[in-house]
């Protein structure tokens, strides 16, 4: 026997989004994450999938609003078959955990009743599939959470033809349990054994924690966050993504990538070697985000050296690229290195002399990396502007 299901994980509902400045900018990007499982019941009723799986983090936190609670459980109800989740670090199934609160517990009996936490390792059996949940009970497990695995393999009310999905949420050969952008720092935690499941026993292994998606063993994968969440680091890292599977008992799994994201997370650097490569630099960004400018988040790192005027029209280029993207990221290592005309034109006004003195003062400070020259240079900035 076959069974078809989506596999997917760390939607993090309720993320708060603290590095993006703008308090509607975060809402959008909160909204989206929403939206996306909107997308997701789509697919599951287009390829009339048989169930869903959550590999953890449902939840960015246990203490996320109620109205994040509804939102997700109205969601959730939109798709019509079976939708099992475990708890990952974020959302764990400790005391105090969301899934024991009473208001997620009545949302969930009249918008979603088609979702089914699973807190306790032991085989769930489906029409077409069994499901061997290794829920996270605490948001850091010291032991192996699929250990219990190889014995419930061997549990007698486990039907011997349908295939068997192992649902798992932490770090398999370094991947998972790693926050990849400024939010977070990297660490290790929960790691899963696979070696510790016996070879052809298990027909599939559903991961969550990695936010990209990837295969880590023939029927091993990572989905990845279906809604990126933070700048990619790597080529390997691939966020954005659901998994269609179809697995049957003792054959490799087909596993096809389907592109969910709607927000784009960029990452871009330029050096400018002239004040003429202001305009390589401003259609090069155009290049990266295209048309949809305000689903674009964009991490950019400026290099090398412009002199005052351009600098001061790179200001109003990052200024408008701020309000236009979702998120403007920067990191501006750019030197301001006055021109010989332009230092001319401070330094030898005749007709102010104490401006040329405070200028002369300024371009002898603005050498060099210290502290006090970036002041000396920005100064300069500043004051070329008042007189042009």
């Amino acid at each position: 026997m076959t069974t078809r299901f989506l596999h997917s994980a760390d939607w993090q509902l309720g993320k708060p989004f603290a590095t993006v400045g703008d308090e509607v900018k975060r809402h959008r990007l909160q909204v989206e994450r929403v939206q996306v499982i909107r997308r997701m019941a789509a697919l599951v009723a287009e390829r009339a999938l048989d169930f869903v799986v959550v590999a953890g983090d449902l939840f960015d936190s246990p203490h996320v609003t109620k109205a994040t609670v509804s939102a997700a459980c109205e969601a959730v109800g939109l798709m019509r078959v079976p939708v099992l989740v475990i708890p990952g670090n974020h959302d764990h199934g400790g005391p105090g955990s969301i899934w024991e609160q009473a208001f997620f517990r009545r949302e969930r009996e009249q918008l979603a009743p088609n979702l089914r936490v699973l807190l306790r390792g032991e085989p769930v059996v489906l029409e077409t599939a069994v499901v061997f949940p290794a829920p996270l009970l605490r948001r850091h497990e010291a032991g192996n959470p699929v250990a219990w695995v190889r014995e419930g393999l061997d549990d007698a009310g486990v039907p011997g033809e349908l295939p068997r999905i192992v649902v798992a949420h932490g770090t398999v050969q370094g991947f998972g349990g790693v926050e990849d952008d400024e939010e977070g720092g990297a660490g290790v935690a929960n790691w899963i054994d696979l070696g510790s499941l016996p070879e052809g026993a298990v027909d599939y292994v559903a991961l969550g924690d990695w936010h990209g998606t990837k295969q880590v063993g023939p029927v091993t994968w990572y989905s990845g966050t279906p809604e990126i969440d933070r700048f990619p680091k790597g080529e390997g890292n691939d966020p954005g993504n659901v998994l269609v599977v179809e697995a049957g008992r003792g054959r490799l799994p087909v596993v096809e990538k389907v592109a969910t994201g709607r927000f784009v997370w960029k990452r871009g650097a330029f050096r400018f070697s002239d004040d003429a490569s202001l305009e390589l630099f401003a259609a090069r960004v155009d290049e990266w985000i295209g048309e949809r400018r305000d689903e674009h988040l964009l991490h950019l790192v400026l290099e090398g050296s412009l002199g005052i005027d351009a600098a001061g029209r790179l200001g109003g280029l990052l200024e408008s690229w701020e309000a236009r993207l979702a998120r403007l990221k920067l990191e501006d290592r750019v030197m301001i290195a006055p021109s010989a005309e332009e230092i001319a034109q401070l330094t030898q006004r005749v007709e102010d002399p104490l401006i040329a003195a405070v200028a002369s003062a300024l371009v002898g400070r603005c050498g060099g990396e210290s502290e006090e020259a970036a002041v000396a240079r920005l100064a300069l900035r500043e004051l070329y502007g008042r007189l042009s």
